[in-house]
């Protein structure tokens, strides 16, 4: 892989000018919402997918709009492909300011339910492959002097969901471990905070929805249950990214910042 050399967004009030960041899960969904903001305000974004034509779409459409950003295919099981990757955009940029971890898995069922190998998938995606990602780029950030490491949990990472014990098990997991790091880092000036969306919509909902009974079901359940009565967007989910990624965040680390309409309350 060929990585160009960064160059600016021509965003009017660049947050990330002049920083590298790289997302993992940025094909679809809240991981190209994302990189998409990040890459506008002005940092260099290395848009990852387990399916590259995906993340390739995602750089065509900024460059579409005149900003730039590459992209790699990358599968997060694989340790080495997540080190490979992560020295190579230190070797071509000279660091890296923003990690975020993003792919993840979801499957429904109760203890009872859910296949032997969907709880195996669960922990390899939502936790292994987050704890594989910010072991490979904490060194550089330390060597730098810093850094954003943002890990995607789910308020299911900070309540109860029923009939869905991998996904909960595993997103509770990944807040502890991000506030172990935070704890363990902060002294090096790495902020390491979680991200919790609660019903963004997207394709990821697809074990809820069958664990529901169908997309009405899980429609009901959204305009029922959560205080704000709707879906959360994507871009909404863009915003806390920016935040947790920029300066606006500087004193923040160890953080489970949920965004969700209120249905954790």
């Amino acid at each position: 892989m060929t990585l160009p050399q960064a160059s600016a967004s021509q965003h009017a009030y660049p947050l990330l000018l002049g920083k590298v960041a790289l997302v993992t899960g940025a094909g679809s969904g809240i991981g190209r919402a994302g990189a998409m903001a990040m890459a506008r305000h002005g940092a260099q974004v290395i848009i990852t997918d387990i399916d590259p034509e995906k993340a390739a779409q995602v750089v065509a459409d900024l460059n579409a709009e005149d900003v730039k950003a590459t992209s790699a295919g990358l599968d997060v099981t694989d340790d080495q492909a997540i080190k490979a990757l992560i020295d190579e955009t230190v070797d071509t940029y000279g660091r890296l300011d923003v990690l975020h971890s993003h792919a993840g898995y979801q499957v429904e069922g109760n203890l009872e339910q859910v296949p032997l190998d969907g709880m195996e998938m669960s922990w390899k995606l939502n936790v292994r492959a987050h704890f594989i990602a910010a072991r490979s780029a904490v060194g550089h950030m330390r060597a730098q002097g810093g850094g954003s490491i943002i890990i995607t949990s789910s308020n299911s990472g900070v309540q109860y969901d029923r009939e869905m014990i991998a996904y909960a098990t595993t997103k509770h997991a990944v807040v502890a471990m991000t506030r172990q790091m935070a704890a363990d880092y902060a002294q090096h000036n790495i902020r390491c905070n979680t991200l919790c969306p609660g019903f963004i919509d997207t394709p990821f909902n697809a074990g809820f929805e069958t664990q529901m009974g169908g997309r009405d079901k899980l429609e009901s359940y959204v305009s029922r249950t959560i205080p704000m009565g709707r879906w959360g967007t994507t871009d909404e989910m863009a915003d806390s990214i920016l935040f947790l990624a920029s300066d606006m965040s500087t004193f923040m680390t160890g953080h489970a910042l949920v965004i969700d309409g209120g249905e954790c309350i």
